[in-house]
Parts: C-alpha cells; sequence; structure tokens
C-alpha cells in the first residue's frame, strides 16, 4: 500500500507473437492441462494468458523472465476459477487477474491480499437487447442521453467494469450483472492514453475502485475494493517490445 491507503497495481499486455514457440516456460501441471485441451482456439487463448501472467508476476516479483526460469512460476485455478499464483508448492505474495481478446491478453497484479479484476474487450456495437439483459436502468438511460458515436465506447467499457468487478468479487458470471453498477468519474468522451477513474457498486451496498483506458479499439478495466492508484506498466524485456510496436502503430 501506498499514498495513506491506496495501492499500487500492475499491468502488462501481450500478443501471440510474444509466447514462445515451445512450452518448456509451463509448469509440468500447467503442461498437462494444456495437453488435456481439444480445441485449438482454446489452447492458444490459455498459453497466451498463462505466458502473460507468468512474465508479469516474473517483472513484479524481480524474478528471472527467462523461459527457463518461468516453470517455477505456476498459475492455478481456484474453485471459483479465478487464478492463483504459486511458487514451486508455496502460495505468491501477490493477487493476479487475466484477460484475453482476439490475439491479446492483459495481466493485472498487485501485492497483498486484495482480490482484484481485468478485463479487455473490443469496442463493438452492443443491441438494446444486451443493454436490457446485462445493465440497470440508469445505465441505459444514460447511455440514451449519449451521441450515437459514444454509445458502442460506453457499453463496451461498462460491460468490461461489470466482468472486472465479478472478478474481484470472485463471482464471475454467476451473479447478475445488474446487480453491479458502473459510474464514471469523468465521463466516456475524453478517453485519451492515460487511465480514467471509475467506480463499481454492488447490490449489497459495497463500492469497488478502479481504472479504464482505450486504445486502438480495445477497453482495458482494473477493479478491486481497494482504493488503486493509477496502473503502472511493467518492464520487462517483453514490455519493451510491446511499447515499440505502440510506437511503430503510432507513427504509421
Amino acid at each position: 500500500m501506498t499514498q495513506r491507503g491506496r495501492m499500487d497495481v500492475y499491468w502488462l499486455e501481450q500478443a501471440e507473437d510474444d509466447i514462445p514457440a515451445g512450452n518448456d516456460w509451463l509448469s509440468e501441471g500447467e503442461t498437462v492441462r494444456l495437453n488435456g485441451m481439444r480445441f485449438a482456439k482454446r489452447r492458444g487463448d490459455w498459453r497466451l494468458g498463462r505466458w502473460t501472467a507468468k512474465c508479469a508476476v516474473a517483472a513484479c516479483l524481480g524474478l528471472s523472465s527467462q523461459s527457463d526460469s518461468l516453470p517455477r512460476i505456476e498459475i492455478r485455478p481456484e474453485p471459483c476459477g479465478a487464478p492463483e499464483v504459486y511458487l514451486g508448492n508455496r502460495r505468491a505474495p501477490v493477487n493476479i487477474s487475466i484477460s484475453h481478446s482476439h490475439g491479446v491478453a492483459v495481466c493485472a497484479i498487485a501485492r497483498g491480499d486484495t482480490f482484484l479484476g481485468c478485463d479487455l474487450e473490443v469496442v463493438e456495437r452492443r443491441g438494446d437487447a444486451f443493454l436490457a439483459d446485462y445493465f440497470t436502468l440508469a445505465e441505459q438511460r444514460w447511455m440514451e442521453r449519449l451521441p450515437h458515436d459514444l454509445r458502442c465506447r460506453a457499453a463496451t467499457l461498462f460491460w468490461s467494469a461489470k466482468e472486472s468487478a465479478l472478478k474481484a468479487l470472485r463471482q464471475g458470471l454467476r451473479v447478475d450483472t445488474r446487480d453491479v453498477a458502473v459510474t464514471l468519474a469523468d465521463g466516456v468522451e475524453g478517453a485519451g492514453d492515460g487511465w480514467n477513474r471509475l467506480q463499481v457498486k454492488y447490490v449489497n451496498g459495497r463500492k469497488l475502485g478502479g481504472w479504464w483506458r482505450e486504445e486502438h479499439r480495445m477497453v482495458h478495466t482494473i477493479v478491486a475494493a481497494a482504493r488503486l492508484l493509477p496502473p503502472v506498466l511493467l518492464k520487462t524485456a517483453a514490455a519493451g517490445m510491446w511499447l515499440r510496436r505502440e510506437l511503430e502503430y503510432r507513427q504509421a
């Protein structure tokens, strides 16, 4: 914790091209799990998520990120499905959340006992039936007042924030998404390269804080019960490759 109880949170984003060709960076248990997956897309998404998470853990804890050192870091699923980090057979002093979409994965990580959730979504149109099924009436009415070109961003952002909040609550989509209500500190109009504050209120009155950003038509959200400082990009060799790709994209 830093700055009067506000918690540091870190993030790392990776793409399919960042993953080594082999699987020697997986633990024995992870290899067994991978080999049990029948479908190529599921295997690819799972490998991308695990690679991103292991690189994030290594960077956060100051461990080697070489492929031959990563098998010691194992990501195991809890009974609720949330990922837990182990170093050997000992629980690591961090909590993580993983999300992937369209060949990109993101991992959020924080030290300590506070659970957190992250999500990654491509901005796309979501119809009225989707909004009625998953959004509160207040959220739907707020979006109706937005210009048409902002509604896709808002709907994607609210959905992503709900996903992140339910991960942080260790509930997932077993809970009605209308039981978590999203509000934005600064609206949805001025999204830039940085992080913007949001808040989620659970039906029982519990409040969670978080951040969101949009870049290249992809929305990232990170939510936790603690008060989060703006997320910090982890410094790794892989992150450096990603940043170079970002710079090349902007200059193109």
